[in-house]
Parts: C-alpha cells; structure tokens; sequence
C-alpha cells in the first residue's frame, strides 16, 4: 500500500513539476532579457528546486569513455559480458594490449546503482582490466524471473568468477564482502580452478559485534518481523516486476538522509543561493552530487530480509555456522587466495575492525598473503571515492593484486631472467676480448 501511495503521489505532482521545469527554463534561457535579472534567477532557481525535489532520478550513466595509460589516452567501451535476470557483468573493455590483473568489483546492492562507484572504476582502468556487478532495479524483474536470497547472491559471484576464469582478482565494496568471502570459501573447499587469485574486502560488515555503528544498532534493535511488516512493500502496477516484494529504494533512501536531515536541508538551500548568485560551478558540483545519491534502486525483499538476520541479526559468519545451499561457509579453508582488507578510521557505517575480522576467519593463509589497510581520515566512501582513494588506498591495492597475479609475476621473473642473460653474455663477450 505504501508503494502504491507513494507513486501516486508522484503522479499527482506531475503537473507542477512540468511547469516548474518550464519556469526554470524560460527563466534561464539567454534570450530572455528577465534571466539576466534577480527576479528572472529566483523564478529560475525555485523552479529547478521544485523539478529537483519531485522528479525520479533515474539510473546514471558511468560515463567512463576513456583513460590515460601511459601518458597516451586510451578508448574505453562498456561491454556487457554475461547477463543474468538480477544482474550485468559489465567489462570495462580498454582499447588496448595491455596486460594487467582482471578485476571483479562486486558493487553493493544496497540500494544505489553500481554506477556508486564510477571513481572506484575510473582510477583502476589504468592499471586494470575492469569487470563490475551492475545490479538490476527489482521493481524492473518480471515475476516470473523467480526469488533472489543471499544463496542466489552468492552462486552469482560464483558463476562470474568461472565466466572470468582463473587469476581472477576480486574486490567487494562494503555490504558483499560477506557473500564474496563465503563464494571464496567454497570454492576453495572445493579446490575450484577459477578460484581468485587475491580477494581485496573493502569496508565489509564481516563482523558487526565489533565496534558497531548507528547502522549495525538500529539493524539489532528491532526483530525481523518489524522489517517484514514495515518496510517491505509490493512493486506498483506500473513496473516490470508488479507484485513483486521489495525493499524500495525510497524507502532506505529516506533512511540514509533522516541520518543527516539537517546537511542535506542546508545544501539545497546553499544550490538556491548559487543558483540565485549565477554561481554555476557550485551548483554543478550540487548537481552531480544529488543526481547520483538519490538514483536508488529497489532490493528483493528475500535478499534483504536474509541480509538482515544472517550479517546483522545473528552474525553467522563469525561464529562459523553460515550455510549455503546446505554448506557449511568455512574460510579456513582457503588457501590459495591472498585477503586484503581495507577500512576507514572514521567509517560510521561499518566501523573499524568489522572487515578486519576477515583475517581472522582466513587461518589457513599466512602473513606474505594477507594485508590490513586502515586509511585515517575518511569515512565510510572515502575509502572507495576521492582523493584519498586515488592517491593512498588504490597505490596500496594496486600493488597487493599485482604482487599475487600469476601472468604479472610470469612478466616480471622473465624480464629478470632476460636481464640475467642480457649480463652473461656481455661478460663472455668482454673476455673474448683482447685486454
């Protein structure tokens, strides 16, 4: 009910949306002598406010057209190479012969788009070749498409590993670092071929009874129950997936910002002031922002709700009783994939030493094959997103993936042993020579 409430009221709003929107661009065009005034930029701005705070932000484009590989710039084309109903591997394709480590991004289906983490992709393209999880909105799966739990999450990274091959590295961003170390732990159990080479756990809730935040509190204070009858909802009649329970994507997005109400209210009301002062860089940067963060997407209600009782709820990975398909999740067992984690020393969301944890589920590696990274000064997106990811963690990644990747290392131990003939030779030649 409150889904279908939902979009009829933004149905209902529809006719002062358009003509907000038609407001705010005759009110901006450059042949009306009005938009040159402080009246014409006022009408103009409350306009866009008005179109802003009412609209549906409909998933963003990465965008990533190209990169820079040695000084040259290189054409990149998004290519979709395996297709399931809840989900697209993407390939990242770069026009060019370079051999770097593959990498699969497992982006959180948490209700944003994979297209969260466009920085994360854009500062690996360079020195990698780039796969990611792109989700599909569940209000846009058809019904007939079947369920989707976190056992479906979990063979899913499984069947994208064995489409990618061995020496595969993997790297999961926050929420499916758990359904990604328990895809690794089985197919290290079962001593699978196309198990990883590395597996980088960013910011993942591995362990939630460690140092919990606002998130971890809110997800134990409350029974399953309350999440079945409060927050999960039908797909509206007018989507592909009708009928189909969901968490909506509303719904958490109305979460995330209650969180910080009072930051997100003031930075609508600065866009005013930029919009007003013909400030339009900021307003952009505005822009850009909120046309990402408020792009959300509905999750599989099964999905959610087993999410909520087996990472949060029950913590079953920690204390060694997660099961899968009937399987009992063991990471012990792997033995051939080297674990990075990374966490932030100011994450709110999943706080510092729950990724850590990781580590001490993995006992059958030793230390050369596992590493802690702890980035003081970010928060929870800051170890994926922004400078600090570019210029400190990624230089830390970057060089883990490439330390345990098979054709790398093949590359640099026969450059060392050219270079050893290489010196043989010009010895012998030297004592051929006459002194």
């Amino acid at each position: 009910m409150l889904y279908d409430i939902h979009e009829m009221q933004h149905m209902a709003l529809m006719p002062f949306r358009f003509t907000a929107e038609a407001l705010q661009h005759f009110f901006s065009h450059p042949w009306v002598p009005a938009a040159y005034t402080r009246f014409g930029r006022t009408v103009a701005a409350c306009g866009e406010l008005m179109e802003r705070t009412t609209r549906r932000y409909r998933k963003p484009r990465f965008g990533l057209d190209s990169t820079v590989i040695n000084g040259q710039t290189v054409p990149v084309r998004e290519e979709p190479a395996l297709h399931t109903e809840f989900c697209t591997l993407l390939h990242f394709a770069r026009q060019c012969d370079h051999a770097d480590p593959r990498v699969l991004i497992v982006a959180p289906m948490s209700g944003h788009y994979a297209t969260l983490l466009r920085g994360t992709v854009e500062a690996m393209l360079p020195g990698h070749d780039v796969y990611i999880t792109d989700w599909v909105d569940a209000r846009e799966v058809p019904l007939g498409a079947g369920r989707f739990d976190l056992d479906d999450y979990i063979d899913l990274i499984r069947a994208f590993l064995h489409h990618l091959g061995p020496n595969t590295h993997v790297m999961a961003v926050c929420q499916p670092s758990v359904p990604t170390l328990a895809a690794v732990s089985l197919m290290a159990e079962d001593d699978d071929p196309c198990q990883p080479a590395s597996m980088v756990l960013m910011g993942g809730p591995v362990d939630t009874r460690v140092n919990p935040t606002a998130v971890n509190e809110f997800a134990t204070s409350r029974p399953l129950s309350w999440f079945v009858d409060n927050v999960i909802h039908s797909a509206p009649f007018n989507c592909a997936g009708r009928g189909r329970l969901v968490y909506p994507g509303f719904v958490q997005l109305t979460g995330f910002m209650s969180m910080n109400l009072d930051r997100h209210v003031d930075a609508h009301l600065k866009l005013f002031q930029h919009l007003v002062h013909g400030d339009g860089d900021s307003a952009e940067q505005h822009r850009e922002f909120y046309d990402e963060y408020l792009s959300v997407m509905d999750l599989p209600a099964e999905f959610y709700l087993q999410t909520i009782s087996a990472v949060f709820q029950e913590h079953l990975l920690p204390r060694g009783v997660m099961t899968s398909r009937g399987r009992r999740i063991d990471p012990s067992r792997i033995r051939k994939t080297a674990l990075m984690t990374v966490e932030g020393e100011k994450d709110d969301i999943t706080g510092p030493g729950q990724c850590l944890a990781a580590h001490s589920l993995c006992t059958g590696l030793p230390d050369g094959m596992r590493r802690h990274h702890l980035q003081p000064k970010v928060g929870h997106y800051g170890i994926f997103n922004g400078r600090r990811w570019r210029e400190e963690i990624l230089p830390n990644v970057s060089e883990f993936i490439r330390n345990h990747d098979a054709t790398v290392l093949a590359h640099e131990t026969a450059e060392r042993h050219d270079l050893v003939g290489v010196g043989v030779l010009v010895r012998r030649l030297r004592e051929m020579l006459p002194a």
